[in-house]
């Protein structure tokens, strides 16, 4: 083997339909898959390395099981760079590269592929509803997105986000008075935290059109208050197409924050808008970039205070605990747990669980990334360990409060507990049901269990997914 990136690994047909092979790829162990690429494939490490895009030292990592993976899109890339056959892509919780592979029509002259258990047998009519949404389960994301697009309709914000100076401005529009700008921005920020997601995208376009209108016709004291409520608006804006999977309309929203706070010359609120700019880079996969504008914004945050008010502290913590989740999702374990130890003294400081600048930020929050880092980091036993650390009647936000329940759903599905996975996320559906609906990241992971469930289990999976729209 050459290790270029041309490499090829070739793997005999028979090694495939082994009965130890089916075994390790129903539980996703890939370091028994790398061990069985070696054996049957006769490849190196860097070989390994070269077809799947991983670095040869997270190849040996997982080799030695130092490392685990979790991650989807690395699950995609392994079974494509060894060539999996579409059988064994199904038992790997993969879609198939042939559908015909899933409907038993395999004209490659592949064995069968393996059965799912049995669902009541559909009238007539159902027949192709019901293949179409198993199989929507084995694909994943990306078939969801294809499908059906996004659970909210992002029309009217997407207009309202690309609605620049001198464009479609009605002139005739009312003035809306500064008070009532502010109630209007308070509401969606308040609506967002309590996942009422599709009631705040109704809301939201004509808010940030009266709120740039508003800088026109306003100035001093007044121009900074309305462009702090632009950079709250905004804010709002960027964290639900986050939310969606809207990427680039999210990462201009986000941007549009940050400028309308830097208009504000507020530092609280320049560091609030950076958290939804570092969730941004997040999502692009940027997150050396999202840990460094993080970090570096909270040190501008905190020097410029004299004095640490409720307000900078808790905006201060709040992004070290967006860079530390940032960090994690670079598996940089030392600066992840550092920047929470660091939020942690800061909500010491603060001395309790306040919701200053819509951070939710204290002891509680802290916790709570603490889970989320955890899961990144691919530490399931220590994210269920924090979980189970965390009192819920101390989490006044229920975003934070489901978004607990979510973490703990994809640190049991690391674990291969996938029944505790399943009820995690029914308690997450039973507090804010929008939170699964609105997330196509959900989604993907609902299927990803349904996947894996057999029984009772698959059915109770397949009647959430059902629920949710996945």
């Amino acid at each position: 083997m050459s290790g270029h990136a041309t490499s090829r690994i070739d793997i005999p047909s028979w090694a495939w339909e082994r009965e130890d092979t089916a075994g390790f790829l129903r539980r996703r162990d890939v370091q028994a898959l790398f061990r069985f690429v070696r054996q049957y494939g006769g490849a190196s490490q860097m070989a390994i390395s070269a077809v799947t895009g991983l670095s040869q030292g997270r190849v040996s990592e997982v080799l030695n099981g130092r490392k685990t993976v979790t991650a989807f899109e690395v699950f995609e890339r392994i079974a494509d760079g060894v060539n999996m056959p579409d059988r064994c892509r199904m038992l790997f919780g993969l879609a198939p590269k042939n559908l015909s592979a899933f409907t038993g029509q395999d004209s490659t002259g592949g064995t069968a592929p393996p059965r799912l258990p049995a669902q009541r047998d559909p009238g007539t009519g159902e027949g192709s509803e019901v293949r179409r949404r198993e199989f929507v389960g084995l694909a994943g994301t990306a078939l969801f997105h294809a499908s059906t697009g996004s659970m909210l309709d992002m029309d009217e914000i997407a207009a309202a986000l690309t609605r620049y100076a001198g464009g479609s401005r009605d002139t005739a529009r009312t003035a809306t008075s500064l008070r009532e700008l502010s109630r209007q921005t308070h509401a969606a920020k308040a609506g967002y935290q309590a996942c009422h997601y599709t009631a705040v995208a109704k809301r939201l376009p004509e808010l940030l059109r009266n709120l740039d209108d508003a800088v026109t016709g306003v100035d001093g004291d007044d121009l900074a208050q309305v462009h702090a409520l632009r950079a709250e608006a905004y804010h709002v804006a960027a964290s639900l197409l986050l939310k969606c999977e809207e990427r680039g309309l999210s990462y201009l929203a986000a941007d549009r924050s940050m400028r309308a706070a830097e208009e504000s010359e507020n530092p609280a609120v320049v560091g609030a808008s950076a958290r939804a700019f570092t969730r941004a880079l997040m999502r692009e996969r940027h997150y050396k970039a999202a840990t460094e504008l993080a970090t570096s914004t909270a040190e501008r945050v905190d020097s410029a205070m004299d004095e640490p008010t409720p307000e900078s502290l808790s905006v201060y913590g709040s992004l070290l605990l967006s860079g530390a989740v940032s960090a994690a999702k670079r598996e940089n374990r030392g600066q992840a747990l550092s920047l929470l130890d660091e939020a942690g003294e800061a909500g010491a400081r603060l001395g309790g669980d306040y919701n200053y600048q819509w951070t939710a930020f204290g002891p509680t929050n802290v916790l709570l990334h603490r889970v989320s880092a955890a899961v990144e980091l691919g530490d399931a036993g220590s994210a269920i360990d924090y979980a189970r650390q965390v009192r819920l009647d101390n989490i006044e936000v229920m975003e934070r409060k489901v978004t607990l329940f979510i973490d703990a759903a994809r640190a049991y599905q690391q674990w291969g507990k996938m029944e505790h996975a399943y009820h995690a996320l029914r308690n997450a559906e039973d507090m804010a049901s929008e939170e699964l609906t609105a997330r196509p990241v959900v989604h993907q992971l609902i299927n990803d269990i349904r996947t894996r469930a057999n029984g009772h289990l698959y059915g109770n999976v397949s009647e959430l997914a059902e629920r949710v729209g996945a």
